[in-house]
Protein backbone atom coordinates (compact mmCIF):
# COMPACT_ATOMS: atom_id res chain seq x y z
CA UNK A 1 0.00 0.00 0.00
CA UNK A 2 1.29 3.20 -0.97
CA UNK A 3 2.22 5.76 2.01
CA UNK A 4 0.16 8.89 2.49
CA UNK A 5 1.72 12.15 2.76
CA UNK A 6 1.25 13.42 6.19
CA UNK A 7 2.25 17.30 5.46
CA UNK A 8 -1.11 16.89 3.11
CA UNK A 9 -3.46 15.89 5.81
CA UNK A 10 -5.52 18.40 7.53
CA UNK A 11 -5.53 18.35 11.72
CA UNK A 12 -8.93 16.59 11.10
CA UNK A 13 -7.68 13.81 8.70
CA UNK A 14 -4.24 13.46 10.65
CA UNK A 15 -6.40 13.38 14.30
CA UNK A 16 -8.31 10.46 12.51
CA UNK A 17 -5.61 8.67 10.80
CA UNK A 18 -3.44 8.85 14.67
CA UNK A 19 -6.94 7.18 16.38
CA UNK A 20 -7.02 4.52 13.86
CA UNK A 21 -3.16 3.87 14.63
CA UNK A 22 -4.12 3.11 18.09
CA UNK A 23 -2.69 6.37 19.56
CA UNK A 24 -4.14 8.72 21.39
CA UNK A 25 -5.95 11.89 19.37
CA UNK A 26 -4.45 14.52 20.98
CA UNK A 27 -0.92 13.44 19.68
CA UNK A 28 -1.83 14.55 16.16
CA UNK A 29 -1.59 18.19 17.23
CA UNK A 30 1.79 17.55 18.65
CA UNK A 31 3.01 16.30 15.30
CA UNK A 32 0.94 18.66 13.13
CA UNK A 33 2.55 21.47 15.03
CA UNK A 34 5.79 19.70 14.45
CA UNK A 35 5.68 19.81 10.39
CA UNK A 36 3.43 23.09 10.34
CA UNK A 37 4.34 25.60 12.83
CA UNK A 38 8.23 23.58 14.27
CA UNK A 39 8.61 23.08 10.50
CA UNK A 40 10.56 19.97 11.45
CA UNK A 41 11.75 17.81 8.07
CA UNK A 42 12.46 14.38 9.90
CA UNK A 43 10.50 12.35 11.82
CA UNK A 44 13.39 11.96 14.62
CA UNK A 45 12.98 15.52 15.48
CA UNK A 46 9.71 15.07 17.01
CA UNK A 47 11.62 14.97 20.37
CA UNK A 48 7.88 15.14 22.58
CA UNK A 49 6.91 11.88 20.82
CA UNK A 50 7.62 8.44 21.83
CA UNK A 51 10.66 6.22 19.68
CA UNK A 52 7.60 3.74 19.27
CA UNK A 53 5.35 6.06 17.47
CA UNK A 54 7.89 7.96 15.67
CA UNK A 55 8.65 4.47 14.01
CA UNK A 56 4.94 3.54 13.25
CA UNK A 57 5.05 7.02 11.59
CA UNK A 58 7.84 6.40 9.78
CA UNK A 59 5.90 3.09 8.27
CA UNK A 60 2.87 4.58 7.85
CA UNK A 61 3.74 8.02 6.20
CA UNK A 62 5.93 9.92 3.59
CA UNK A 63 6.87 13.63 5.20
CA UNK A 64 7.78 15.40 2.10
CA UNK A 65 10.87 17.74 3.07
CA UNK A 66 12.31 19.70 -0.03
CA UNK A 67 15.99 20.52 -0.11
CA UNK A 68 17.89 23.54 -2.47
CA UNK A 69 19.41 22.09 -5.23
CA UNK A 70 21.03 25.48 -6.18
CA UNK A 71 20.25 29.45 -4.92
CA UNK A 72 21.15 32.24 -6.59
CA UNK A 73 20.70 35.59 -5.05
CA UNK A 74 20.35 39.18 -6.18
CA UNK A 75 23.12 41.45 -6.10
CA UNK A 76 21.03 44.70 -6.00
CA UNK A 77 18.43 43.55 -3.42
CA UNK A 78 19.24 40.30 -2.10
CA UNK A 79 16.41 38.75 -3.46
CA UNK A 80 16.60 34.55 -3.44
CA UNK A 81 15.59 32.38 -6.15
CA UNK A 82 15.85 28.37 -4.77
CA UNK A 83 16.14 25.65 -7.25
CA UNK A 84 14.24 22.67 -5.05
CA UNK A 85 14.73 18.85 -5.37
CA UNK A 86 11.33 16.77 -5.19
CA UNK A 87 11.82 13.24 -4.17
CA UNK A 88 11.25 11.63 -7.71
CA UNK A 89 14.39 13.80 -9.17
CA UNK A 90 11.92 16.62 -10.84
CA UNK A 91 12.84 20.50 -9.72
CA UNK A 92 11.01 23.34 -8.93
CA UNK A 93 11.98 27.15 -8.24
CA UNK A 94 10.63 29.50 -5.37
CA UNK A 95 11.58 33.12 -4.81
CA UNK A 96 11.88 34.45 -1.72
CA UNK A 97 11.69 38.25 -1.64
CA UNK A 98 12.20 41.39 1.13
CA UNK A 99 9.70 44.65 0.89
CA UNK A 100 9.37 47.15 3.82
CA UNK A 101 5.76 45.19 4.70
CA UNK A 102 7.67 42.23 5.28
CA UNK A 103 8.94 38.89 3.27
CA UNK A 104 6.97 37.16 0.21
CA UNK A 105 7.77 33.78 -1.44
CA UNK A 106 6.97 32.97 -5.09
CA UNK A 107 6.00 29.27 -4.81
CA UNK A 108 5.48 26.92 -7.95
CA UNK A 109 1.95 24.55 -8.22
CA UNK A 110 3.00 22.38 -11.12
CA UNK A 111 6.78 20.55 -12.44
CA UNK A 112 6.41 22.29 -15.83
CA UNK A 113 2.99 23.75 -17.27
CA UNK A 114 0.28 22.88 -20.33
CA UNK A 115 -0.63 26.12 -20.89
CA UNK A 116 1.62 27.14 -23.64
CA UNK A 117 2.11 31.13 -22.96
CA UNK A 118 4.78 32.08 -25.33
CA UNK A 119 6.09 34.36 -23.17
CA UNK A 120 6.93 31.52 -20.33
CA UNK A 121 9.83 29.10 -20.04
CA UNK A 122 7.95 27.24 -17.84
CA UNK A 123 5.49 25.26 -20.33
CA UNK A 124 8.84 24.67 -22.69
CA UNK A 125 8.56 21.15 -21.69
CA UNK A 126 4.89 20.62 -20.72
CA UNK A 127 3.28 19.38 -17.65
CA UNK A 128 5.18 16.96 -16.05
CA UNK A 129 3.16 16.48 -12.93
CA UNK A 130 0.89 18.18 -10.23
CA UNK A 131 2.41 19.57 -7.02
CA UNK A 132 0.83 17.90 -3.44
CA UNK A 133 0.00 20.18 -1.04
CA UNK A 134 3.07 19.15 0.87
CA UNK A 135 5.44 20.04 -1.81
CA UNK A 136 3.79 23.48 -2.03
CA UNK A 137 3.65 24.59 2.18
CA UNK A 138 7.07 23.37 1.96
CA UNK A 139 8.56 25.71 -0.39
CA UNK A 140 7.65 28.00 2.14
CA UNK A 141 8.26 25.89 4.93
CA UNK A 142 11.77 25.70 4.04
CA UNK A 143 12.50 29.47 2.43
CA UNK A 144 11.51 30.37 6.06
CA UNK A 145 13.56 27.74 7.99
CA UNK A 146 16.85 28.48 5.54
CA UNK A 147 16.02 32.58 5.63
CA UNK A 148 15.48 32.25 9.65
CA UNK A 149 12.45 34.99 8.43
CA UNK A 150 9.11 34.64 8.98
CA UNK A 151 6.61 34.83 5.48
CA UNK A 152 4.30 36.51 5.39
CA UNK A 153 3.12 37.34 2.04
CA UNK A 154 2.55 34.59 -0.88
CA UNK A 155 2.19 34.76 -4.36
CA UNK A 156 1.09 31.39 -6.80
CA UNK A 157 2.81 32.54 -9.44
CA UNK A 158 5.99 30.00 -10.05
CA UNK A 159 5.86 27.19 -12.31
CA UNK A 160 2.74 26.15 -13.31
CA UNK A 161 -1.03 26.81 -13.96
CA UNK A 162 -2.54 27.06 -10.09
CA UNK A 163 -5.62 26.92 -11.23
CA UNK A 164 -4.97 23.38 -13.41
CA UNK A 165 -4.07 21.91 -9.96
CA UNK A 166 -7.37 23.00 -8.72
CA UNK A 167 -8.29 20.91 -5.63
CA UNK A 168 -4.79 20.65 -4.35
CA UNK A 169 -4.13 24.43 -4.43
CA UNK A 170 -7.34 25.27 -2.55
CA UNK A 171 -6.06 22.35 0.04
CA UNK A 172 -2.81 24.23 0.43
CA UNK A 173 -4.78 27.71 0.99
CA UNK A 174 -6.78 26.70 4.06
CA UNK A 175 -3.84 24.42 5.30
CA UNK A 176 -0.95 27.16 5.38
CA UNK A 177 -3.20 29.57 6.59
CA UNK A 178 -4.45 27.67 8.98
CA UNK A 179 -4.43 29.17 12.49
CA UNK A 180 -3.03 25.47 13.67
CA UNK A 181 -0.06 25.91 11.22
CA UNK A 182 1.77 29.22 10.35
CA UNK A 183 -1.63 31.29 10.04
CA UNK A 184 -0.80 33.58 7.05
CA UNK A 185 -3.31 35.51 6.18
CA UNK A 186 -5.58 35.45 3.17
CA UNK A 187 -5.41 38.80 2.05
CA UNK A 188 -1.44 37.86 2.02
CA UNK A 189 -1.75 35.32 -0.73
CA UNK A 190 -2.38 36.54 -4.80
CA UNK A 191 -2.86 33.63 -7.33
CA UNK A 192 -2.46 34.35 -10.81
CA UNK A 193 -4.39 32.63 -13.28
CA UNK A 194 -4.29 32.70 -17.35
CA UNK A 195 -7.60 32.38 -17.26
CA UNK A 196 -9.93 29.17 -16.88
CA UNK A 197 -12.82 30.53 -16.62
CA UNK A 198 -14.87 27.48 -14.76
CA UNK A 199 -12.08 27.28 -11.67
CA UNK A 200 -12.35 31.09 -11.32
CA UNK A 201 -16.11 31.03 -10.22
CA UNK A 202 -15.22 27.91 -8.24
CA UNK A 203 -12.78 29.90 -6.31
CA UNK A 204 -15.56 32.73 -5.99
CA UNK A 205 -17.44 30.32 -3.94
CA UNK A 206 -14.79 28.71 -1.63
CA UNK A 207 -15.18 31.87 1.02
CA UNK A 208 -11.25 32.60 0.97
CA UNK A 209 -9.62 35.84 0.97
CA UNK A 210 -7.11 35.65 -1.34
CA UNK A 211 -6.17 38.30 -4.41
CA UNK A 212 -6.87 36.87 -8.05
CA UNK A 213 -4.40 38.28 -10.53
CA UNK A 214 -5.68 37.38 -14.85
CA UNK A 215 -2.97 37.21 -16.78
CA UNK A 216 -4.20 39.24 -19.40
CA UNK A 217 -0.98 40.45 -21.47
CA UNK A 218 -3.21 41.49 -24.77
CA UNK A 219 -6.60 43.79 -25.21
CA UNK A 220 -8.54 41.26 -27.48
CA UNK A 221 -8.47 37.70 -28.07
CA UNK A 222 -7.46 38.09 -31.75
CA UNK A 223 -3.73 39.04 -30.21
CA UNK A 224 -3.90 37.17 -27.22
CA UNK A 225 -4.28 34.04 -28.75
CA UNK A 226 -1.37 34.52 -30.89
CA UNK A 227 0.53 34.56 -26.90
CA UNK A 228 -1.62 32.41 -25.45
CA UNK A 229 -3.69 28.97 -26.64
CA UNK A 230 -5.84 29.54 -23.41
CA UNK A 231 -7.72 32.11 -25.36
CA UNK A 232 -8.76 29.95 -27.83
CA UNK A 233 -10.69 28.29 -25.07
CA UNK A 234 -11.84 30.74 -23.07
CA UNK A 235 -12.61 35.04 -24.92
CA UNK A 236 -12.30 37.68 -22.72
CA UNK A 237 -16.36 38.15 -22.79
CA UNK A 238 -16.42 34.84 -20.63
CA UNK A 239 -13.59 35.65 -18.19
CA UNK A 240 -13.60 38.80 -17.46
CA UNK A 241 -17.28 38.44 -16.16
CA UNK A 242 -15.59 35.61 -14.39
CA UNK A 243 -13.24 37.67 -12.64
CA UNK A 244 -16.20 40.28 -12.24
CA UNK A 245 -17.71 37.33 -10.15
CA UNK A 246 -14.79 36.80 -8.18
CA UNK A 247 -15.03 40.66 -7.09
CA UNK A 248 -18.36 40.86 -5.92
CA UNK A 249 -18.41 37.04 -4.13
CA UNK A 250 -14.94 38.53 -2.42
CA UNK A 251 -14.70 41.97 -2.43
CA UNK A 252 -11.04 41.19 -3.36
CA UNK A 253 -9.08 43.43 -5.37
CA UNK A 254 -7.95 42.10 -8.83
CA UNK A 255 -4.40 42.62 -10.39
CA UNK A 256 -4.35 42.43 -14.47
CA UNK A 257 -1.06 41.28 -15.18
CA UNK A 258 0.77 42.55 -18.98
CA UNK A 259 3.44 41.62 -20.36
CA UNK A 260 5.12 43.93 -22.71
CA UNK A 261 6.15 42.23 -26.07
CA UNK A 262 7.84 44.25 -28.19
CA UNK A 263 6.05 44.71 -31.66
CA UNK A 264 3.14 42.50 -30.58
CA UNK A 265 1.28 43.97 -27.90
CA UNK A 266 2.81 47.02 -26.90
CA UNK A 267 1.27 50.18 -29.23
CA UNK A 268 -0.88 52.81 -28.96
CA UNK A 269 -3.75 51.53 -30.45
CA UNK A 270 -3.45 48.68 -27.89
CA UNK A 271 -3.23 50.99 -24.66
CA UNK A 272 -6.20 52.34 -25.65
CA UNK A 273 -7.75 49.24 -26.28
CA UNK A 274 -6.82 47.68 -23.08
CA UNK A 275 -8.40 51.01 -21.57
CA UNK A 276 -11.53 50.53 -22.90
CA UNK A 277 -11.47 46.93 -22.17
CA UNK A 278 -11.24 47.43 -18.51
CA UNK A 279 -12.96 50.68 -17.75
CA UNK A 280 -15.89 48.50 -19.18
CA UNK A 281 -16.07 46.73 -16.42
CA UNK A 282 -18.25 46.79 -13.23
CA UNK A 283 -16.27 49.71 -10.76
CA UNK A 284 -14.07 47.65 -8.52
CA UNK A 285 -10.61 47.63 -6.93
CA UNK A 286 -8.19 47.34 -9.72
CA UNK A 287 -4.44 47.12 -9.60
CA UNK A 288 -2.63 47.07 -13.57
CA UNK A 289 0.84 45.41 -13.42
CA UNK A 290 2.77 45.80 -16.62
CA UNK A 291 5.64 43.24 -16.94
CA UNK A 292 8.30 44.64 -19.43
CA UNK A 293 9.83 42.67 -22.22
CA UNK A 294 9.89 45.77 -24.15
CA UNK A 295 8.61 49.03 -22.50
CA UNK A 296 9.16 51.62 -25.78
CA UNK A 297 6.34 53.24 -26.96
CA UNK A 298 3.76 51.77 -24.55
CA UNK A 299 1.37 54.34 -23.53
CA UNK A 300 -1.40 54.21 -21.10
CA UNK A 301 -4.48 56.33 -21.41
CA UNK A 302 -7.61 57.06 -19.50
CA UNK A 303 -7.19 54.52 -16.50
CA UNK A 304 -10.26 54.93 -13.77
CA UNK A 305 -9.13 57.02 -10.79
CA UNK A 306 -7.87 55.09 -7.88
CA UNK A 307 -6.27 52.50 -9.31
CA UNK A 308 -2.95 51.43 -9.60
CA UNK A 309 -0.13 50.92 -12.77
CA UNK A 310 3.09 49.25 -11.71
CA UNK A 311 5.02 48.61 -14.44
CA UNK A 312 8.18 45.90 -13.85
CA UNK A 313 11.32 46.71 -15.71
CA UNK A 314 12.91 43.69 -16.28
CA UNK A 315 13.14 40.80 -13.69
CA UNK A 316 13.40 42.87 -10.36
CA UNK A 317 10.47 42.80 -8.37
CA UNK A 318 10.00 46.74 -7.88
CA UNK A 319 8.11 48.87 -10.72
CA UNK A 320 6.81 52.07 -11.39
CA UNK A 321 3.60 52.42 -8.73
CA UNK A 322 1.36 55.56 -10.21
CA UNK A 323 -1.48 56.31 -7.85
CA UNK A 324 -3.91 59.30 -8.68
CA UNK A 325 -7.22 61.02 -7.67
CA UNK A 326 -9.76 61.52 -10.32
CA UNK A 327 -7.92 62.20 -13.56
CA UNK A 328 -6.79 60.70 -16.27
CA UNK A 329 -3.48 59.54 -16.77
CA UNK A 330 -1.53 59.88 -20.19
CA UNK A 331 2.05 58.93 -19.76
CA UNK A 332 4.88 58.02 -22.49
CA UNK A 333 7.91 56.26 -21.24
CA UNK A 334 11.02 57.36 -22.27
CA UNK A 335 12.60 55.92 -25.53
CA UNK A 336 15.70 54.14 -23.95
CA UNK A 337 13.25 52.94 -21.17
CA UNK A 338 14.27 49.31 -22.22
CA UNK A 339 18.16 50.03 -21.98
CA UNK A 340 17.48 50.20 -17.64
CA UNK A 341 16.49 46.19 -17.53
CA UNK A 342 16.70 46.43 -13.25
CA UNK A 343 16.07 50.44 -12.88
CA UNK A 344 13.29 51.16 -10.89
CA UNK A 345 10.60 53.81 -10.74
CA UNK A 346 8.44 54.94 -8.07
CA UNK A 347 5.62 57.77 -8.25
CA UNK A 348 3.35 58.04 -5.32
CA UNK A 349 0.18 60.75 -4.66
CA UNK A 350 -2.38 62.82 -6.09
CA UNK A 351 -1.16 63.28 -9.80
CA UNK A 352 -2.71 64.95 -12.51
CA UNK A 353 -0.17 62.48 -14.93
CA UNK A 354 -1.86 63.46 -17.92
CA UNK A 355 -1.39 67.37 -17.32
CA UNK A 356 2.54 67.49 -16.57
CA UNK A 357 4.46 69.87 -19.17
CA UNK A 358 7.19 68.76 -21.54
CA UNK A 359 10.16 69.61 -18.55
CA UNK A 360 8.15 66.80 -15.92
CA UNK A 361 9.85 63.90 -15.56
CA UNK A 362 10.08 60.39 -15.24
CA UNK A 363 13.42 59.30 -13.29
CA UNK A 364 14.97 55.80 -13.54
CA UNK A 365 16.43 54.52 -10.00
CA UNK A 366 18.54 51.89 -8.72
CA UNK A 367 20.16 50.36 -5.56
CA UNK A 368 18.74 51.79 -2.23
CA UNK A 369 17.98 55.77 -1.69
CA UNK A 370 15.49 57.34 1.19
CA UNK A 371 13.73 60.20 -1.01
CA UNK A 372 13.78 62.03 -4.25
CA UNK A 373 11.53 64.15 -6.43
CA UNK A 374 10.76 64.87 -9.76
CA UNK A 375 8.31 66.55 -11.91
CA UNK A 376 6.20 69.98 -10.79
CA UNK A 377 3.18 71.28 -8.88
CA UNK A 378 1.74 68.45 -7.14
CA UNK A 379 3.71 65.88 -8.65
CA UNK A 380 6.43 63.92 -6.34
CA UNK A 381 8.42 60.56 -6.36
CA UNK A 382 8.81 58.91 -3.43
CA UNK A 383 12.04 56.39 -4.22
CA UNK A 384 12.53 53.08 -2.42
CA UNK A 385 16.06 52.09 -4.31
CA UNK A 386 19.26 54.11 -4.79
CA UNK A 387 20.48 57.25 -6.91
CA UNK A 388 19.50 58.59 -10.16
CA UNK A 389 20.68 56.90 -13.46
CA UNK A 390 18.49 59.01 -15.56
CA UNK A 391 15.85 61.78 -16.42
CA UNK A 392 14.04 62.26 -19.76
CA UNK A 393 10.67 64.39 -20.16
CA UNK A 394 7.25 63.12 -20.26
CA UNK A 395 5.76 63.80 -24.11
CA UNK A 396 2.84 65.51 -24.32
Amino acid sequence: MEKQDIKSLTLEELTEAIRQMGDKPFRAKQIYQWLHQKLVADFDEMSNLSKPLREKLKEQFVLTALYPADVKISQIDGTRKYLFRLADGNVIESVWMQYHHGNSVCISSQVGCRMGCRFCASTLDGLERNLTPAEMLDQIYRIQTLTGERVSNIVIMGSGEPLDNYDNVIRFLRMITDENGLNISQRNITLSTCGIVPNILRLAEENIQITLALSLHAPNDEVRRTLMPIANRYSLKEILPACQTYFEKTGRRLTFEYSLVSGVNDNLEEAKALTALIKGMHPMKKHYSFVKDNLRNFYTTGFEMNNNISVRTGNEKMGLMLSYGNTSSNGVLPNNADKYERNTLSFRGNMKFGKFAADASITYIRKDMTKAAAGQGNAGATMQHDQIVISKPLLK
